[in-house]
Formats: C-alpha cells, structure tokens, sequence
C-alpha cells in the first residue's frame, strides 16, 4: 500500500505528542492533503523559501518543520506576503507542511535530547518537567563523559553544532570545570533559575538576552552560589539536531520506500559577524 501524508503524521505524533505543545502554539498540518501519496520527506527547522526549494528540489510531498509557518492569527495568505507566498508555493508543488514545535520540545525524546547529544551531553533528567519525576517537560539535564574546562566546553559546543554567523559565546570562568550540562534548545533564558536550583556546571540554549545574562552571572559574587556558566547559540543551530532525530522516527516507522532528508539550508537570519573576542583586561578608551 501507498504511504500517505496522514501515515507520515501519525509517525510524528506518536513520538512528538500533539497535546504536548503550549497553549499558545500552532502545530500540526498546516496544508496538504492527508490522503496524498508520499515518496520522499524534508525535515527543516524554519519553513521558508529556502526549505521548500529544497523540498522542491528533493521531490518531496511532505516537508516537516520545528517552527510554526502561521503562530499568530491571520486573515489571509496573499502570494504577494512572505508568509502567503510559502504556502502558495507548497501548495502548488503538492507538497504539504506539518509543524511540530513545542510538543517536539516536550516529548520524552525531543529537541533538548537532540542538542545534548549533539554535544556529548548524555542525558539524566528534565530540566522542567511536566510533572514531578516526569520524562516529558522542557529543557534536559546531563553529564559529560569528564570534566573539562569551560572554555574547551564552549569550543565542544562550537564544534557540536552547524556553524553560524551569531557563533557560540561563553559567560564563565575559562578554567572552571564543567561536568554537569543543562540544554534547551531555542529562547531558554527563562529557564536561567531553573538551571542554577538544579546545581549544574553550564547552561547551554540560544537567544540569551543582556539583563538576564547579566544579572544571572553576578550572582556568581556571592559567597557560596554555585550559578551555572552560561553557553548562547545561535536558535536555529540548537533546534537543528532534532531534524535527524525527527527524520530517523519517521524513516524507522514508514516502509522503506520512504526516502527522508534533513535541510542542509542554513536559514538563521544572521549572516555577518564582525569583530573579535576583547581583551577582558583593556579599558574603553
């Protein structure tokens, strides 16, 4: 029997749980038919231009993305709006879009397993778990193999991750040894205390704004805190991992004849970086 786009579907919400997703989310089939005949399946983090000329490209009927295409209420999707043009062209290729983003970032193996193991972080336990004791919830915590110093942690995540003009910065100490790792792939600065009450080493997430960071770090002059160094990437780095884990679920569950493929476009919105890491002992003039 042919697969459809509806047998691709159930594969992504038995691992990815609808009812998982925030209140506030937008996930699932965006369009498409369900009962559409499915060949072959892009995975991407942002559903753009980009992805679905590559999805077009690829000859895919069916492209899975982490972000929402329509979060906020619209009124509608004329071809001449960047967002109308996507699902102009999605529709008249054939090609359906199914979104799963928070309930991806919950389930029991979701997109903060996917960056920690991207980084050599093996997973213990969630960050902010749904429940006490719960494997569902967001953000995860973990051990790296050995301790190592934070700023070959920082180079451990750089190099774990596809690389980004917005980079990988560290706010810690460069020789403080790091062993325990909280991640959280995407805007996880509102889990900064989480991370600090759970006694980790580092905290890795993207999206880390000035206040936050700043008035998190100066907790580490108080005697006695144990306050967690911090990791920033760039978003779209930390939530890439999941795409293979999403394309390895779907690809285990579907027949053979299903061909899946990961984006390789690099769709974060910064493409230049100026400037060099400063000299922590030189004034402004």
């Amino acid at each position: 029997m042919a697969v459809r786009v509806r047998d691709v579907i159930e594969a992504m919400e038995a691992a990815y749980p609808p009812e998982l997703a925030e209140s506030w989310d937008a996930v699932g089939l965006v369009c498409g038919d369900p009962d559409a005949a499915v060949q072959r399946v892009l995975f991407c983090v942002d559903p753009v231009e980009a992805t679905v000329d590559e999805a077009v490209d690829f000859g895919a009927q069916v492209v899975i993305a982490h972000h929402p295409l329509l979060l906020r209420g619209v009124h509608g999707v004329p071809a001449d709006d960047p967002k109308g043009r996507v699902v102009h062209r999605l529709v008249r290729s054939g090609i359906a879009l199914y979104c799963a983003h928070t309930n991806a970032d919950s389930a029991i193996v979701g997109v903060s397993d996917a960056l920690a193991e991207a980084i050599g972080v093996e997973v213990t336990r969630t960050l902010v778990p749904h429940a006490e004791g719960a494997g569902t919830g967001l953000g995860r915590i973990g051990e790296l193999p050995e301790a190592e110093p934070f700023a070959d942690f920082v180079r451990r995540v750089a190099e774990g991750l596809p690389t980004t003009a917005w980079g990988v910065r560290g706010a810690g100490d460069p020789d403080r040894p790091i062993r325990t790792v909280a991640v959280c792939g995407g805007a996880g600065d509102s889990f900064l205390d989480a991370a600090t009450a759970a006694g980790v080493d580092a905290y890795v997430t993207a999206d880390l704004r000035h206040h936050p960071a700043g008035e998190h770090t100066a907790r580490a002059d108080v005697p006695g805190a144990q306050v967690p160094a911090l990791v920033d990437v760039a978003h779209w780095a930390s939530e890439w991992p999941w795409c293979q884990q999403a394309a390895d679920i779907v690809a285990a569950a579907l027949p053979d004849t299903v061909e899946v493929l990961v984006s390789t476009r690099r769709t974060d919105p910064w493409t230049v970086h100026v400037g060099a890491a400063p000299d922590p002992g030189r004034a402004l003039a």
